[in-house]
């Protein structure tokens, strides 16, 4: 307020005006009031002050209220103040009363009426627009064309019939005004009748004052009449809308909870295929850990081979030696007995080592099998879960049949109270009569409006389904696409984990059949010692002479055979050691290999698992798709029974009001002077 003011203050500076004390002091106390309304009745405007008013009307206000009654507006200040009205935004509400208006204003408040759309209530009381027949039409002109007032006040404007024909055009086109103020005219019988043919095309009047006007009873009946009838159909109208509304709000929740299942649905989909890529690339570590140790293992053999290829060499170097010395052995045969006894024994040892491995092997081989049986129970294990998932998805699907019982218990309620509502207006219609043929014909154009407007509706609707029926096929195909890239994939890796089975296999077997063939090189050995030694035999007899003379060397020689033995012992200790560490690698790779296959079981249940419930997913969403179907046919059914009902209840009420105002008389009404 006090911005206005001052406002108003500045713009009659900068005009080299005076500012008009009475409006200042009027605007000051409208400011200390703090409020929205803005009151100059009873002030005496000139021209100036108008278009000082005016200038500030142009800009953004905080009024949504202007009083300017009784303030003696003259034709050019009210042409001003008029159009300074034109592009407000703020003011809903404007009273012009008394201010005898006559032509140049009315063809200024049409201007206003054609471009304000803020203003919601028009006060025009005690003034002379009816008086001129030109400017009266170009005030109704604007009001056809105006889309946002609701009351207009009329009275005392000195419209006659003429006037009255203006405003009846202006009402047939205009479908916003609700409430319309014409006492104390002169609008007579003509004027009745066309405000009557009007109204019946009009639907949104639902209040009309027409007393002093010199109209006959049955025409203010009639008018009374239609105006009922409009405000009926706009109650109607305001309930089928709230009951529309609450129809769209139930589909809106029913598509908000599908919408989530979906969601939900899609993000356990994929959860499930990271845990899938997650134990993919497990078992791709894995298999390169498993492929390492195999190189190292290789690695391992490799060495093994390189040293009994070393301890050959050493073997024939000393093979040479014992030719050389075989002289000196001749003379020594006690001493090599000794060492036959020791050679027999020492291939009694090797004998027994390699017993020894072959039991180690059968040994791991029923490791093996035993390992294997305890791969069995895990699965076993894992079907019993399986089980009891099953279990727990049953116990769902009863929760979810459950809350579609409460449903069905909830529409099955409403339904009732549907039908209690229905009897309560069959027993309140079934006492009145029928409406003419052409009330029952307008009620029936309006009606098939309606129907236009709710088939329109469900298409939309339907529209909505087919997109979500659309939706549901895209995700079904990317299920059944997902799930066989699974397929492939587990194919894929029992594949490779057969392969590898295959080459442990194969190694194994390929180190039994070295093992076996180092035995028979052993023995080849042992055979070709002996024939050495029976050749020594044969020797000795003719070196018996030179046995003293070598008897310190052969010392020596046998000292250098003891270390030699010893390091023989310390290789074969280490060979076994080397032989009981890849056993124990060995044993590993088994374990590993049987949980790589324990976790191709569970990843494959899984699969099955995510299936059935993507599938019973999928039955529960096209049941409640149906359901929801069902829903809206009997919702349309119901409507329609509602509107035959509304049309009934509709004609009852006209018949008794014609029934009514027939019975009671109805008298004329002087206008009052000002």
């Amino acid at each position: 307020m006090e911005d206005f003011r001052r406002s108003y203050l500045r713009l009659c500076k900068e005009g080299g005006l005076e500012p008009q004390e009475s409006v200042v002091a009027q605007l000051q106390d409208s400011s200390a009031a703090q409020g929205s309304r803005l009151d100059l009745s009873g002030q005496s405007l000139s021209a100036d002050t108008c278009s000082v008013l005016a200038r500030a009307f142009q800009k953004e206000t905080m009024f949504t209220e202007v009083s300017l009654s009784d303030c003696m507006l003259s034709e050019e200040g009210a042409k001003i103040l008029l159009t300074g009205m034109f592009g407000n935004t703020t003011v809903k509400v404007l009273s012009l009363k008394g201010n005898n208006l006559r032509s140049t204003g009315a063809e200024m408040l049409g201007k206003l009426l054609a471009r304000n759309k803020t203003l919601r209530r028009l006060v025009l009381e005690w003034n002379a627009l009816g008086v001129w027949d030109e400017a009266f039409s170009l005030f109704c002109d604007g009001l056809a064309s105006n889309t946002s007032l609701k009351q207009l006040d009329l009275r005392n404007n000195q419209i006659n019939h003429h006037g009255a024909s203006e405003l009846a055009l202006a009402l047939k086109r205009n479908n916003t005004l609700e409430v319309l103020d014409l006492r104390w005219n002169n609008i007579g019988l003509l004027g009745g009748r066309s405000l009557l043919e009007a109204l019946q095309k009009n639907k949104s009047i639902v209040q009309l004052e027409m007393a002093g006007n010199n109209i006959p009873s049955d025409t203010l009946r009639a008018l009374e009449q239609t105006i009922g009838h409009n405000s009926d159909t706009q109650s109607n109208l305001r309930e089928s809308h709230s009951r529309t509304q609450v129809l769209s709000k139930e589909i809106q929740a029913l598509k908000e909870e599908k919408g989530r299942q979906f969601l939900n649905m899609m993000d356990t989909i994929d959860r499930q295929r990271e845990e899938m890529g997650r134990s993919s690339r497990s078992t791709f570590l894995q298999i390169g850990q498993l492929q390492e140790a195999l190189n190292e293992r290789k690695s391992t053999v490799n060495s093994l081979t390189a040293k009994l290829q070393m301890t050959e060499a050493a073997l024939a170097l000393s093979e040479q030696k014992n030719q050389n010395m075989g002289e000196l052995l001749s003379r020594v045969k006690a001493e090599k007995e000794e060492q036959r006894e020791r050679q027999s024994r020492e291939r009694k040892k090797e004998q027994e080592d390699g017993a020894l491995r072959e039991g180690k092997l059968l040994r791991e081989v029923q490791n093996l099998t035993e390992t294997n049986g305890q791969f069995r129970t895990k699965v076993e294990e894992m079907e019993r879960r399986c089980k009891s998932q099953q279990q727990q998805i049953f116990e769902l699907k009863q929760e979810l049949t459950n809350c579609t019982a409460e449903f069905k218990l909830r529409l099955t309620q409403a339904e009732d109270r549907l039908e209690i509502e229905k009897r309560r207006s069959k027993q309140a219609l079934e006492d009145m009569d029928s409406l003419r043929q052409k009330e029952v014909d307008h009620v029936n154009r309006h009606l098939e409006e309606s129907e236009r407007v709710l088939q329109d509706r469900i298409f939309k609707l339907e529209g909505q389904r087919i997109q979500l029926e659309e939706e549901l096929s895209k995700a079904k195909a990317a299920c059944v696409t997902e799930r066989a890239q699974a397929e492939e994939e587990l194919g894929r890796v029992r594949a490779q984990v057969r392969l590898e089975e295959q080459e442990h296999v194969s190694t194994l077997e390929e180190k039994l059949r070295s093992v076996r063939s180092s035995m028979q090189e052993v023995q080849l050995h042992c055979s070709q010692q002996k024939q050495t030694i029976s050749e020594l035999q044969a020797k000795h007899s003719q070196q018996s002479i030179e046995m003293d003379g070598l008897r310190r060397r052969i010392e020596e020689l046998q000292q250098e055979l003891s270390g030699k033995d010893q390091e023989k012992v310390a290789e074969v200790s280490q060979v076994r050691v080397e032989l009981q560490e890849q056993i124990g690698h060995l044993q590993a790779e088994r374990t590993a290999q049987g949980g790589l296959k324990e976790k191709i079981n569970a990843l494959e249940r899984e699969l099955k698992v995510l299936s059935s419930n993507h599938r019973e997913a999928l039955l529960d969403k096209d049941s409640e798709m149906s359901s929801v179907l069902e829903k809206l046919r009997l919702k349309e059914a119901e409507i329609q029974r509602m509107r035959e009902d509304e049309a009934n209840r509709a004609s009852y009420l006209q018949s008794a009001i014609l029934t009514y105002v027939q019975g009671s008389p109805l008298g004329h009404y002087s206008s009052p002077k000002k």
